[in-house]
């Protein structure tokens, strides 16, 4: 049985779906990798992020300890998850399937398709309220009328690329990587004067629990929100490719672009506890009040292609995973859904949410615990199995993969069910996930109040559980053992 989503598609349209690409099709070297990491994480979103760090009561060099291993352990991650890709040349989601059986992946499939369609979400109503500061900082209006033009601008780009697929984005990822490093790089020098090492250097320690808590708010908003989507990127480099190269490239362009932002971040909001404050409105439209009028413009451009870039790579991937939830349509179809989903989610938080801070520390966390667990089953059952993937057992439930594997499942809902009762993430608009942090208690962390409450442990709990529990239950593939082909 194979893949029943690929089917012709219009001129220019990538036809692949949730098929083995094709040795054929298959082609470059792991330094292709470079450009759509780089250019989905170059995003000036990554500079607010600093102000979230600091919002933890943390030193700068307490700060900038947690954000440097949050974000290479995180996109390390993604390096291990795509070299899944170079192996098996299938979507993540597909070879997600060798751990959990090919319906039992249905489960991951659904939290992968949420997450990618969340992160769209996000990144489309962080362009629209950039976009409308930034025209009423000139003047030119920045009401109901821009808002909605821009979001109906940037939706409609983002799905462009995500129908029209792989080579697009490729040619798109790498144009974008260029114009916002250079934009980037001219931010950065025109909000230099604003960094005073005296007041970066002035705020006091927090203890260890706020450090982790840091630290993990780094891995969720960064690399653990790649992790479901890092091999679809990986699967057309032919399968000979250099696996040191594939994790080394994907984790390397990954984390250049953060790493540099974040670190400028932790300087700006160091220097400016006003601008730090106005972060947690406006992510991007609150780093404006330090431009000069005659940069907002550039700014803004820089502002969109990164974030365009990020929401193009997740409609991708979202499409994907709809697919393998079992959508009988090619891929580009589901790109349109994901698309209309996107639109419609974003008018919702631009136009009635009360703030946008707290929904999405509270998404961050609550959907990045399962997802960690995913990612600690996919990676055990890829730390365990040794050479390629059977490409038609990964399309038939009676295969080597079998239709189920409970111990997979079970590792994902206990990941879960643990991970969820070590956090919290409530807020003046979250109030509904006061369920969470229910084994802070037992465990004597404190309680919801305690100190570890914002550490977010659980997410690492998950991951653990995920990763650990998969090496000591692995016993080989389930059902008919099939030669590869």
């Amino acid at each position: 049985m194979t893949d029943t989503t690929t089917a012709p598609a219009p001129a220019g349209v990538e036809a692949n779906g949730l098929n083995v690409i094709d040795e054929s099709e298959r082609h470059g070297s792991p330094a292709t990798l470079f450009w759509p990491w780089f250019a989905s994480n170059i995003s000036v979103l990554a500079i607010s992020y600093g102000s979230f760090v600091l919002g933890f009561g943390i030193s700068f060099w307490q700060a900038l300890a947690a954000a440097v291993i949050g974000i290479v352990a995180s996109f390390l991650l993604c390096g291990f998850v795509s070299l899944a890709g170079k192996r098996g040349s299938a979507p993540t989601l597909v070879l997600s399937r060798a751990a959990f059986g090919v319906r039992g992946n249905k489960l991951p499939a659904a939290l992968s398709w949420i997450l990618t369609v969340g992160w769209e979400t996000v990144l489309v109503v962080l362009a629209t309220l950039a976009t409308s500061t930034v025209f009423e900082r000139l003047g030119w209006g920045g009401g109901t009328v821009t808002k909605l033009v821009a979001l109906l601008v940037v939706a409609a780009v983002t799905v462009f690329a995500g129908v029209f697929g792989f080579a697009v984005i490729m040619r798109l990822q790498t144009f974008i990587t260029i114009a916002t490093a250079v934009l980037t790089i001219v931010y950065m020098v025109l909000a230099a004067d604003h960094i005073h090492w005296s007041s970066v250097t002035a705020a006091k320690s927090g203890g260890f629990a706020e450090v982790v808590g840091a630290c993990v708010l780094v891995i969720t908003a960064l690399g653990l929100g790649w992790v479901n989507c890092a091999a679809d990127y990986s699967r057309y480099l032919p399968r000979t490719a250099s696996s040191a190269g594939v994790v080394g490239w994907t984790t390397f362009g990954a984390a250049l672009g953060p790493m540099v932002l974040v670190i400028f971040g932790l300087l700006l909001a160091g220097s400016d506890p006003k601008l730090a404050d106005a972060v947690g409105a406006d992510p991007i439209g609150a780093l404006t009040g330090i431009l000069p009028t005659w940069s907002l413009i550039p700014f803004l451009l820089v502002a969109l292609l990164g974030l365009i870039a990020g929401a193009v790579l997740d409609i991708y991937s979202s499409g994907l995973s709809l697919l393998s939830l079992g959508l009988p349509a090619p891929r580009w179809v589901a790109a349109l859904i994901d698309g209309t989903i996107m639109t419609v989610g974003a008018i919702v938080v631009v136009f009635f949410a009360d703030d946008f801070l707290g929904p999405f520390q509270a998404f961050l966390v609550t959907i990045g615990v399962p997802i960690a667990a995913w990612c600690g089953i996919f990676l055990g059952d890829l730390a365990r199995r040794r050479g390629p993937y059977d490409d038609q057992a990964l399309y038939d439930a009676r295969g080597r993969y079998g239709s189920v594997n409970p111990i997979a499942l079970a590792l994902l809902v206990i990941g879960t069910a643990v991970g969820w009762g070590l956090v919290t993430s409530v807020s003046s608009s979250t109030d509904w996930l006061t369920w969470q942090g229910y084994l802070l208690e037992p465990f004597g962390l404190g309680g919801k109040t305690g100190l570890w409450a914002g550490a977010g442990l659980g997410v690492l709990a998950a991951l653990a559980i995920g990763f650990v529990g998969t090496l000591f239950t692995w016993r080989g593939d389930r059902g008919i053992a099939k030669q590869t082909g």
